[in-house]
């Protein structure tokens, strides 16, 4: 691109960032297709501008096209004309420019699921519609009542019909009739599951809904041939059903029943097919967000349109959010044929998507410029630095570097301890994690970050 096509862009900074945006702004010269100009101003922390002060105080070159603000910045843009807010932190400027963004088109999905409630003849009514309400905000699309074997819940009609009424789709699970029947008869819409055993039931239930589907599954997970004896009644009752070729948990036949749903689709492709992933993210040690991915991925490729998860062990409580996030992701992959990266940070929850690091050079060029007694922290390298404008130490122990820290100023009072201390243990939690630590931010735990208040301004 010549020089004179090139868009000119004016980064605006305070004076302790200046040297380090100079550095970032050069190396993403190269590739860049602007040139670049940075304005100063006189203001030490560039976070805590805002586009008031920004106006009163910068002159803009003429042949500006463009003004990046830091994102911290607080105001109305209007303020400061042809101004947009750039990146938090301006180690995040190579994505701000050069790497593709989100496509426009992604978010669309087509898998379905089914939350399933535990044990719900043993909830009252109102814990029954909070779970729900729960599933509901995490994206599921169905609520499934999960009923106790062995006894017949009396109130499943009454809390069918209170779930319908708040605008649920609900599925009832299980194998009593008189369960089905009160639920189909209150408006549930699916019966979770059919085989040989109550194969026979499902005419009557037609006396008490005009339409339902079922989900057909084998008498034993094995079984494929009493499988097909139960769809091809259902295909004769003209009964709407989608197949479960029941996925097993590891140790007990998982790479066997993942061969079973291929078998499945290839004998039945245009058959609507169904997954109980919960099996695996509850009876296995591990965290289930990538385990959900995974298997959604492995859903989408095969087509199977309807997965059933719940959220009873710890390690799963936020099962039905990750596959309403994995869904979009794996359907985006496999509809483009491409892999599924660098399109859902939010589900990238232990460690962070890209590390940012700071550098030697440019902390022990900032720990020169300070001035000021406000410490500043920093995680990286596998080390703690903590400077302000007479002191920088560094450490890999938080406790010695307090220790040597209080040694070194004899003003650190009981509040600003406590602000440090909480500040050394979230960046002690980086180190740990390969994640980023900025001071009063919160750490990234993907889609369950919390926010931080910062109170660094009531502690210093």
């Amino acid at each position: 691109m010549s020089n004179a096509c090139r868009e000119r862009i004016l980064f605006v900074t305070g004076k302790l960032a200046e040297s380090s945006l100079r550095r970032m702004l050069t190396q993403l010269q190269p590739t860049a297709t602007f040139d670049f100009e940075i304005a100063v101003l006189p203001i030490t922390v560039a976070s805590l501008m805002t586009t008031k002060w920004i106006a009163s105080h910068l002159n803009c070159p003429q042949d500006i096209d463009r003004i990046i603000l830091p994102g911290l910045v607080k105001g109305d843009l209007e303020l400061v004309p042809n101004a947009s807010r750039g990146p938090n932190d301006l180690r995040d400027l190579p994505e701000f420019f050069g790497q593709k963004s989100v496509p426009i088109d992604y978010g669309k999905h087509d898998i379905e699921i089914f939350a399933e409630i535990n044990h719900a003849p043993r909830l009252t009514l109102q814990n029954v519609i909070s779970i729900a309400e729960h599933y509901r905000a995490s994206g599921a699309d169905w609520i499934d009542l999960g009923c106790d074997p062995g006894s017949t819940w009396l109130g499943v009609e009454d809390t069918v019909r209170a779930l319908i009424n708040q605008g649920f789709r609900v599925s009832i699970d299980s194998f009593d009739p008189m369960e089905v029947t009160s639920a189909l008869t209150a408006g549930a819409e699916m019966v979770l599951s059919v085989n040989s055993t109550n194969l026979s039931q499902v005419p009557r239930w037609r006396d008490h809904s005009s339409q339902f589907e079922v989900i057909a599954i084998p008498d034993t997970p094995d079984d494929l041939h009493s499988l097909e004896r139960t769809i091809q009644q259902l295909d004769a009752w003209s009964v709407s059903y989608r197949i479960d070729p029941i996925l097993e948990p590891i140790g007990l036949g998982f790479a066997a029943s993942l061969g079973r749903a291929i078998e499945i689709r290839r004998k039945y492709p245009d058959a609507e097919l169904f997954l109980g992933i919960g099996n695996v993210t509850e009876l296995t040690d591990g965290d289930s967000a990538g385990i959900n991915v995974v298997l959604a991925g492995f859903c989408q490729e095969l087509g199977i349109r309807g997965v059933l998860t719940t959220e009873v062990i710890n390690w799963s409580r936020s099962s039905v959010r990750e596959l309403s996030l994995a869904r979009r992701l794996v359907y985006h992959a496999v509809r483009n044929k491409t892999v599924p990266k660098r399109l859902e940070p939010d589900l990238v929850l232990l460690r962070d998507p890209k590390l940012h690091i700071h550098g030697e050079d440019a902390l022990r060029d900032l720990a020169e410029k300070v001035t000021d007694r406000n410490y500043r922290i920093f995680a990286e390298r596998g080390e703690l630095h903590i400077l302000n404008g007479s002191i920088y130490l560094r450490g890999t122990d938080p406790f010695e570097l307090f220790d040597r820290l209080m040694n070194e100023d004899d003003r650190l009072d009981i509040s600003h301890a406590f602000y440090l201390g909480y500040e050394f243990a979230k960046a002690v939690t980086a180190l740990t994690l390969s994640k980023n630590y900025e001071q009063d931010r919160s750490l990234r735990w993907g889609f369950l970050t919390v926010p931080e208040v910062s109170h660094r301004n009531t502690r210093l």
